[in-house]
């Protein structure tokens, strides 16, 4: 009868923890999500920072047919005066 009390008593002590257990679960499951869902929000952005990113520093296939100092504004498009100048 000892032995049977004796179980009765460690079998009583590991519900307890088990019911402990089964009460505080949800709440940390619910935390876990909160903030892997957030890691997923921040993974994203950053995905697609990164693809803009990539697409500015692809190469395009084909290269232009002139010259790139002609595109800019900025670089005149002859090196030397123009002919009649008088030079």
């Amino acid at each position: 009868m000892e032995l049977f009390g004796g179980m009765m008593v460690m079998m009583s002590i590991l519900f307890f923890f088990l019911s402990v257990v089964w009460f505080v679960l949800p709440f940390v499951i619910l935390s876990m999500k909160g903030k892997v869902d957030r890691a997923v929000e921040l993974l994203e952005s950053m995905e697609r920072r990164l693809s803009t990113l990539e697409a500015r520093l692809t190469v395009p296939a084909a290269a232009p047919s002139e010259p790139r100092w002609a595109e800019s504004p900025h670089t005149p498009l002859f090196e030397s005066p123009p002919p009649g100048d008088g030079m």
